[in-house]
């Protein structure tokens, strides 16, 4: 294997997060013109089919994978009343704290300035790694909308590593049956030759097990075969993101002393049911690694 095979390899496991960060990027356009009530009827029609979907519950992941760009959107039901959940996720300093759940987030904190509110997000490795060895993505964060029935937030970021580009990120949120809110994360950005050539080695040697959600045939023995590739790499971290913004919003139940610790915990609980898509590492080294980068989070400047 060639010197940029190799260089593209190790960076590609965490650069395939950042491709998919989000939890979620969209177009700009992406979600922007139904508001609520197109929001509530995706969700009406993901009720109906709850019994027959792989997670046995009001939760559905689409992607897509062009020829220069990936996209991605879960929709999903949280069983917070909407008025919590929407000013927790319009609040930028506390995205970083959903930010943080990820594996691959190794920082995050928001800043605002003469341009506005920015959120310095560092991407990295699956163990406590210094920010300054990982990859740094400045995403500007805008409230793009936000009534009495629904919220959209939009996060945008020109340039990522290894030529990513047009990172576009949105979330929705509104209010449905039993105090209950609907979220949808949607995201999409593009590529270059490098970034391509990075795709192409991590499929093929240490990405090349791992799958995504959707099915797309059966195994000779009948179990169900996933999607792989960058799809699944999409639909893992779509997953992964989505998780993140649970659990936050689950923990705004408990004082506000305890609740990183009960996001992390229920984090992890939560991607150890997918344990096939998503299980990475044990849950005691995952809890020590991220109590050491919230800590870091909450302490060190952004990187310049």
């Amino acid at each position: 294997m060639g010197e940029m095979a190799v260089k593209a390899m190790r960076g590609w496991a965490a650069v395939a997060v950042l491709l998919a960060i989000g939890i979620a990027a969209a177009q700009e356009s992406a979600g922007s013109d139904g508001g609520a009530a197109a929001l509530r009827l995706r969700y009406a029609a993901l009720a109906q089919q709850r019994q027959r979907n792989p997670f046995q519950r009001a939760l559905q992941i689409e992607s897509g994978d062009g020829q220069d760009g990936l996209t991605g959107e879960v929709v999903a039901l949280v069983d917070s009343p909407f008025a919590i959940a929407a000013a927790a996720l319009d609040a930028p300093s506390q995205w970083c704290d959903i930010l943080i759940l990820h594996l691959n987030t190794k920082y995050c904190r928001a800043e605002t300035g003469a341009q506005g509110t920015i959120l310095h997000v560092v991407i990295g490795k699956k163990y406590d790694q210094p920010i300054d060895e990982a990859y740094r993505v400045d995403f500007v964060y805008r409230a793009a909308r936000q009534d009495a029935d629904y919220l959209q937030v939009k996060l945008t970021a020109d340039e990522g590593p290894l030529g990513t580009h047009d990172y576009r990120i949105v979330l929705e949120a509104a209010p449905t049956d039993g105090g209950r809110t609907v979220v949808r994360l949607s995201y999409s950005y593009s590529y270059g030759v490098v970034a391509r050539i990075a795709m192409q080695v991590y499929l093929a040697t240490i990405g090349s097990g791992k799958v995504g959600f959707t099915v797309v045939g059966k195994e000779s023995g009948g179990l169900p075969r996933y999607v792989g590739g960058m799809r699944g790499v999409t639909e893992r971290n779509t997953m992964r993101y989505y998780l993140a913004v649970e659990a936050y919003l689950g923990a705004l139940s408990v004082p506000k002393r305890e609740r990183t610790e009960k996001s992390l915990r229920d984090w992890f609980d939560a991607i150890e049911r997918y344990p096939r898509q998503l299980h990475e590492m044990q849950r005691d080294d995952y809890l020590a690694m991220k109590r050491s980068e919230y800590a870091r989070q909450t302490l060190v400047t952004p990187p310049s």
